[in-house]
């Protein structure tokens, strides 16, 4: 078997020309996929959306996004390119998004998961995310429920030691160039785990609005 090259990944900002590659993930990733309007519509009519991409080299391997939400950062969607999970591009997306999420003055940060996805679970309690409710039957293909999970105060000093750290050890092991989501001093030691595949999350309404927070 011939070794595959490291994966070299840089976020950026997503663009409406990035949004086929996009889609293709998308497709991959969820049951219910969003049809491709709706990213354009996010990117070109909704304010308080922030939208990113993952790229190695020239290919896109994975998008996010939040919504600023008040005083709250609620990530709307997550997904990584089947070929390019657990290599710790969802890391590199996430601590991106929790960086943006302080700079643009939201205190916490929120997200939906499926209760069953336990891999994405995993990765956001790694980056600080708890548990504090379910939302029955959130999910439409399968009436799944939700996960609700929150962050303690993105600046307080728990946080920032764990991104800073989180982000220290993205770079040793990648060799890749990841900001620190936060300034802090040292953190402790924290056992790694394998990233999310794809967060959970509802379908796209016909509507327009978006199925997040308690839209």
């Amino acid at each position: 078997m011939v070794a595959r090259p490291p994966v070299r990944v840089t976020v950026e900002p997503m663009r409406v020309e990035d949004i086929p590659a996009v889609h293709e993930i998308e497709r991959a990733s969820f049951t219910a996929p969003w049809p491709s309007y709706a990213f354009r519509q996010e990117l070109e009519g909704n304010r308080l959306a922030r939208y990113l991409v993952a790229r190695d080299g020239d290919r896109i391997v994975g998008y996010a996004g939040l919504w600023q939400m008040v005083d709250e950062a609620h990530i709307t969607t997550f997904a990584v390119a089947p070929a390019y999970r657990r290599q710790g591009v969802g890391q590199h997306m996430l601590l991106e998004l929790l960086r943006i999420a302080e700079t643009v003055g939201a205190a916490v940060a929120t997200l939906e998961v499926r209760v069953s996805n336990m891999p994405a679970r995993r990765l956001y309690e790694k980056y600080g995310f708890r548990p504090v409710g379910v939302r029955p039957r959130y999910y439409t293909d399968n009436n799944e429920d939700a996960l609700i999970m929150t962050t303690a105060e993105l600046r307080s000093r728990d946080m920032r030691v764990r991104l800073r750290h989180l982000a220290a050890d993205l770079r040793a092991r990648t060799g890749d160039p990841v900001p620190d989501a936060a300034d802090a001093g040292d953190a402790g030691d924290e056992p790694a785990i394998d990233e999310a595949d794809s967060a959970g999350r509802p379908a796209w309404p016909d509507d327009g609005r978006m199925m997040g927070g308690d839209a």
